[in-house]
């Protein structure tokens, strides 16, 4: 199992875009915990190095805290006209389990990890739980590594460009109905309805038109290519109203 893995991470540096100049800390980053019990059996070709593997697992609680800075970086650079509370969803989006599970799926992380024969035999792969872990670990080991500064690129290009522009909605669009529903609660309003006002275009290029109804009136409409989209756009209008009535007093 080793000697494949070993031979294969160069595909993976290929992948990520980086070149480790100290190759044990990839070599850990990739590393699972179920694996060490095995790699440290009689015989292997660790046990009877001077360094004994060790697991990603301290790599991973590092590589946490990276994501949350630079993340939390980035947005504020991309969006500067943010609320702390927006800002706050947004990273939370980011570096949920599911986007780093993404992250890892494209850099084909899970053929790379060194598994115990238990893990590998019940799909640990394919698992979210591990390839977000893993993917932490890997930022970490870049940013041991080489720094803050590749540690930011490989995270731009592995993370935020993808989460911005998620299912061809740029984040900031899909934070318009959370910020029109605080809105309307600092008010004391009740929620937004969203109403399906009429579809048009053949199925495979369906053209959604949704209202947004406050307090019994439709004050804003969107039109997008999904319901999600047209929900986002005409959320973005009325918030916009309300905050330019909002500003007038």
């Amino acid at each position: 199992m080793q000697e494949s893995i070993q031979i294969s991470d160069g595909a993976f540096e290929e992948r990520l875009r980086y070149k480790f100049s100290t190759r044990e800390l990839l070599d850990r980053a990739l590393t699972h915990s179920s694996a060490v019990p095995e790699l440290r059996s009689p015989g292997s070709q660790e046990a009877v190095s001077s360094l004994l593997p060790r697991d990603n697992e301290r790599l991973e609680f590092l590589g946490d805290a990276v994501l949350e800075l630079l993340t939390s970086e980035h947005l504020l650079a991309a969006f500067p006209e943010w609320s702390e509370g927006q800002l706050s969803k947004s990273r939370a989006r980011i570096v949920n389990a599911g986007s780093l599970e993404a992250a890892a799926r494209r850099l084909r992380l899970g053929e790379h990890l060194r598994l115990g024969r238990g893990e590998e035999k019940t799909g640990g792969r394919e698992k979210q739980t591990l390839l977000a872990d893993a993917f932490e670990a890997v930022v970490a080991a870049v940013y041991l590594d080489g720094g803050l500064g590749a540690a930011r690129e490989v995270l731009r290009r592995g993370l935020f460009d993808q989460a911005l522009e998620e299912r061809g909605e740029s984040i900031s669009e899909s934070d318009r109905k959370s910020a029109l529903q605080e809105l309307l609660q600092g008010q004391g309003r009740a929620p937004a309805e969203y109403r399906v006002a009429g579809e048009s275009g053949p199925d495979h290029q369906k053209i959604f038109q949704i209202e947004v109804w406050i307090d019994g009136e439709c004050v804003a409409s969107g039109e997008g290519s999904t319901k999600k989209e047209a929900e986002q756009l005409a959320a973005r209008s009325a918030l916009e109203q309300l905050e330019r009535a909002e500003a007038k007093g």
